[in-house]
């Protein structure tokens, strides 16, 4: 259906459904500011940028990193940061300093040598496969103390992908260290059977002077990600998970005994499910990155003793009343009639971001208006009391993409601004 059948058909069900009666009009969802958000917003006024701008609560920050440690801790594990849903240096070292790991997680080849360079003490373990060229970017591209050899580890899938590794390395004249990604449950590549893990576990032994074993990575998030029930309890899946998992070592170990040794990096989890992993003693470490910031798509039950750390913050620009939609002009009160949260109109500084309105409560996008990522129209009713120059308060639905959209991240301690960190 184009727009003006969608305008059309929208305003001949407003007419309609004004004969029923008033009392089947939507109610007024709107609320103001919750203290939290009045303060920021005072912060924001006298001390921000007056632009859209990515917050990180360091106050919540600081618990949601405690409650992973704690869950690490009695798990007797390591934990790994997940680099891609935290890009900013700033904030990286800031939680690695206080969860007290250098271990890093990487799925970008220029923010791998950003890494390299800016965390020179760092272990990296890649998150995904990367093409052969863009590895063999890497090393043309590498500056500082970083040592590959000891402290990378390239995480490969396939015996052909290895093929190419091997090769880049007897090209460079230098050893490569080489992680097996495992396919336990997810389906999204990796190594699904025997056959497979011992073609490249041969290939790894057959060349010790350039490739060297490095261990495991599992990743299960699908595990508490809401997976119909009728398919398996996240207790089961998590069960399948590890049996997939301890059958891949049981086959290393006794296949290709000399390759095994105490100090293999054997990787697992993620957000969803790095609680899971206190149950068991095979892996050495989780990796957690989104949630420690906890943005609306990880709104799970896993993840319940975790808070939202990270908002999008952006100015209302305008402030033009009741909604006017072109074309309609005076025939738009019909909405604002009807619908008492299109009473007043708003258009904010930027907009249609992966996010979800936070406060005031009740406000809204205009999907009638469109979209807009430079002046969005958002609605409200007269309850949420907003003006020129406030702030509307937005929830990213995730953090990988999101958080890189706005420059520098503001970081925030009791409701003040303390910290100002570039992102990748």
């Amino acid at each position: 259906m184009n727009r003006r059948h969608f305008m059309a058909g929208t305003l001949g069900a407003g007419v309609l459904l004004a004969g029923v009666g008033a009392w089947l009009r939507p109610g007024d969802r709107g609320l103001p500011y919750s203290p939290y958000f009045a303060e920021l917003n005072r912060e924001l006024k006298a001390h921000g940028p007056m632009q859209p701008v990515m917050l990180i609560d360091l106050d919540r920050l600081d618990h949601n990193i405690d409650v992973v440690m704690q869950s690490v801790q009695r798990g007797g594990k390591h934990l790994r940061l997940v680099e891609k849903s935290l890009p900013s240096p700033g904030l990286l070292a800031y939680i690695a300093q206080r969860a007290g790991t250098r271990r890093l997680m990487s799925f970008h080849q220029p923010f791998l040598n950003h890494d390299a360079e800016v965390f020179a003490d760092a272990d990296i373990l890649l998150g995904k496969p990367l093409p052969i060229r863009a590895a063999e970017l890497f090393y043309q591209q590498l500056k500082g103390p970083f040592d590959p050899r000891r402290q990378l580890q390239w995480l490969l899938d396939t015996p052909e992908r290895l093929q190419q590794y091997l090769g880049l390395a007897q090209g460079l004249g230098t050893r490569m260290r080489i992680n097996i990604e495992l396919d336990v449950g997810l389906h999204r590549g990796g190594v699904a059977d025997h056959a497979v893990l011992g073609q490249m576990l041969a290939l790894i032994s057959a060349h010790p002077q350039h490739l060297e074993f490095a261990g495991f990575m599992g990743y299960d998030p699908f595990v508490d990600m809401g997976v119909p029930g009728i398919l398996g309890s996240p207790q089961s899946l998590f069960d399948q998970v590890m049996a997939l998992y301890n059958g891949f070592v049981d086959f290393t170990r006794q296949q290709y005994p000399a390759l095994w040794h105490a100090g293999l990096t054997l990787n697992t989890a993620g957000s969803p499910s790095y609680r899971r992993h206190e149950q068991e003693s095979l892996s050495s470490e989780v990796s957690v990155g989104t949630a420690l910031l906890k943005p609306s798509h990880y709104d799970l039950a896993s993840l319940e003793q975790h808070v939202p750390a990270a908002f999008i913050a952006t100015p209302v620009l305008k402030s033009t009343g009741p909604v006017r939609i072109p074309a309609l002009d005076d025939k738009s009160r019909l909405f604002s009639w009807w619908d008492r949260n299109q009473r007043q109109t708003f258009f904010i500084y930027g907009g249609h971001w992966l996010a979800d309105f936070e406060s005031p409560a009740g406000l809204q996008s205009n999907e009638l208006f469109g979209r807009s990522s430079n002046q969005e129209m958002v609605n409200g009713s007269r309850a949420v009391g907003l003006q020129v120059d406030d702030q509307v308060f937005l929830r990213p639905q995730q953090s990988e993409a999101v958080l890189l959209q706005f420059g520098d991240l503001l970081a925030l301690r009791g409701g003040r601004i303390v910290e100002r960190w570039p992102v990748y």
